[in-house]
């Protein structure tokens, strides 16, 4: 089971599967692709680790090695924050100067039903939120988050308020098309948000 992985200089830490969305690039729900994939090299978790198995391996980790932390896997890791808090809490006091990042939907405002930026303050240095599309019927036709209508506001709402405790971009991919990126753009603009555009990995 891979809980921590490694991606040049970076820890990356796949604590869970569970995703409230279904978005149409990703690879968890290509099968054809994931079957592909080395078993040693797949991040699917043949179930979700416990609190102790994660906690353990971050203990054994040499973390003077790398250059940051990153939470990210094939699920949500939001969908697991006390875990998440806890383990990034503990990272911190091995290495305190060690920047932690989190990957995100930005949709744990409503996977815990209350405000939960304010709850990473000092424990995650840098988000990266997914923004998708320029407007709710595109990010819903992209993604099928489980939450529905509102969940786009949400997300925009959550990378808001998590811009006053991290460093945080928010990120859309390339391949969408030279209009829905400069909507994008427009939106990110209007919110104060930093826009990343990534390149699409098939």
């Amino acid at each position: 089971m891979t809980i921590l992985y490694q991606i040049g200089n970076k820890l990356y830490l796949n604590i869970t599967n569970a995703c409230p969305c279904a978005c149409d690039f990703c690879i968890r729900h290509n099968k054809e692709r994931m079957g592909e994939m080395q078993a040693d090299e797949s991040l699917w978790l043949e179930r979700e680790p416990t609190e102790e198995e994660v906690l353990s391996a971050v203990e054994k980790a040499d973390l003077s090695s790398y250059e940051e932390a990153v939470f990210c896997g094939f699920g949500e890791p939001t969908c697991r924050l006390p875990l998440l808090l806890k383990t990034a809490r503990l990272i911190k006091e091995m290495a305190p100067t060690l920047p932690v990042r989190l990957n995100t939907n930005g949709l744990s405002d409503l996977i815990w039903k209350r405000k939960t930026a304010d709850e990473m303050a000092g424990l995650i240095d840098r988000m990266n939120v997914s923004l998708n599309a320029s407007d709710e019927e595109k990010y819903l036709a992209v993604t099928h988050a489980s939450f529905g209508k509102g969940s786009y506001e949400a997300m925009l709402q959550f990378a808001k308020d998590a811009s006053k405790i991290a460093e945080v971009t928010v990120s859309i991919v390339d391949c969408i098309g030279q209009e829905e990126i400069e909507a994008c753009k427009k939106v990110c603009e209007e919110r104060g948000l930093d826009l990343r555009i990534r390149p699409y990995e098939e």
